[in-house]
């Protein structure tokens, strides 16, 4: 829902922040393997990376939206 209404808002590059894992069993990222898998499923992600340090670094992603064509 998050990502459909930024492309309604014409906002084409988001950044997602799903942190670490540290908190997680194992401290392992669970969000991080999820997220992986959602965006890859979606129709309206042309792409997506692990974001900048000052960003939040592997704990969070940039994702870039396909445009939302009106007529």
């Amino acid at each position: 829902e998050f990502l459909e209404f930024c492309q309604q808002q014409q906002i084409r590059c988001v950044r997602i922040i799903h942190g670490k894992g540290w908190g997680s069993r194992d401290n392992k990222p669970v969000l991080k393997s999820k997220l992986n898998h959602w965006l890859r499923q979606s129709e309206i992600v042309l792409a997506f990376c692990s974001a900048t340090v000052d960003d939040g670094g592997t704990g969070a992603l940039y994702v870039l939206l396909k445009r939302l064509f009106q007529e």
